[in-house]
């Protein structure tokens, strides 16, 4: 019985891997060196071969080359930073500014208001900070 079990499991494995053998030598038929250089050397003279290296294939960097020269940089950096049209160095956006977190009232003040609201029961309980939402 595990004779005949394990020949039926060959015999299958024969079969499917003929098969899948099969299409691909019948698919595609044999190219000599001589075809396949003609044909990338073709490919490369319309420009359809993609870089050497890892990346898809087609998909260029734009230049990172600047068209001016490092005088004209500095030209130009100097002429913006006298017009006042340069932007102050660090991070964020020019003209952008902190909101205060300084109070408006003093701690009496606050120290007062949390009482009169302990009184009027607007307060949550100690440990009920999800409550409040």
């Amino acid at each position: 019985m595990k004779t005949k079990l394990a020949l039926g499991a060959v015999v299958a494995a024969l079969a499917v891997f003929s098969q899948t053998a099969f299409a691909q030598t019948a698919a595609s038929a044999p190219v000599d060196r001589q075809q396949r250089k003609a044909e990338t050397a073709e490919a490369q003279k319309a420009g359809k071969l993609a870089p050497a290296g890892e990346g898809k294939a087609g998909t260029t960097q734009p230049s990172t080359a600047s068209d001016k020269t490092r005088t004209d940089r500095k030209a130009q950096a100097d002429a913006d930073a006298k017009s006042g049209k340069m932007a102050p160095a660090g991070e964020g956006k020019a003209g952008t500014t902190q909101p205060s977190t300084a109070s408006d009232k003093t701690r009496a003040d606050r120290k007062a208001q949390t009482e009169a609201d302990r009184k009027a029961g607007k307060l949550a309980p100690a440990g009920d900070a999800a409550a409040q939402k």
